[in-house]
């Protein structure tokens, strides 16, 4: 059976992702880093795939002793196929412009969306190589890639995910290390970085899960996805 760690799924994305995987037949090690929330989250995915195993490990993906145990716990699960970072930090709200933008919380989104991913890539390589099919989602935003102001902060944190991404892929030819971009969704952190402003005409995650999941049913080329792209795939 699949084994997938998801961060960042008490909520939004990922917990979309853990549900849809979960009826797919994965074994699931979820993460995020209130622990109520998460153990909500797993409980959504029970339900969601009854008989899926499931298992809740709150924490900061910043944090090592925290990546060990995901990792940890996918072993115990049998290995790991699958690795998607998606625990993200949007930081200040609303985002302020880079000639004001407090240098401490930059270290703490750096941290959170790049250091924290690496660590755990780098404590999952042994399992992926042995998984066969081993498969590193990163995800990412067009804020990486365009000029948003007062997105100076959160996007270049994905551009260096990206960027990281795009040579882990270089240097692990067996596996696939996709960057995937989303697009706008209808999410807790967009709402966030909109603040007062009326998001219900953004996609719901769910809609947005079947593009990821062409890229792991099909195994194209290490490299950068928008899901708008995909929008023919299937789920």
């Amino acid at each position: 059976m699949a084994v997938a760690v998801i961060t960042g799924a008490s909520r939004g994305f990922g917990l979309a992702l853990a549900e849809t995987l979960g009826t797919h037949g994965w074994s699931l090690v979820l993460d995020a880093r209130g622990a109520a929330a998460l153990d909500g989250a797993a409980a959504s995915v029970r339900a969601a795939a009854p008989g899926a195993t499931v298992r809740a490990v709150a924490g900061d993906v910043s944090d090592p002793e925290h990546r060990a145990a995901l990792v940890e716990t996918a072993s115990e699960l049998g290995g790991l196929d699958l690795l998607v970072n998606n625990a993200s930090l949007l930081g200040p709200s609303p985002q302020p412009v880079l000639a004001d933008y407090p240098l401490e919380t930059l270290r703490r989104v750096y941290d959170v969306n790049v250091l924290g991913p690496l660590g755990l890539i780098q404590a999952a390589l042994p399992l992926l190589r042995a998984s066969g099919r081993g498969a590193i989602v990163d995800v990412t935003s067009d804020a990486a890639v365009e000029g948003y102001e007062g997105w100076g902060g959160y996007g270049s944190s994905k551009a260096a995910l990206d960027q990281l991404g795009n040579v882990l892929g270089a240097e692990e030819p067996d596996l696939r290390v996709y960057s995937f971009d989303p697009g706008d969704m209808r999410t807790q952190m967009h709402q966030e970085a909109f603040p007062g402003d009326d998001i219900s005409d953004r996609p719901e995650p769910a809609t947005v899960v079947p593009a990821l999941l062409s890229l792991l049913d099909e195994r194209p080329e290490s490299g950068r996805y928008r899901a708008s792209e995909r929008v023919e795939a299937k789920p």
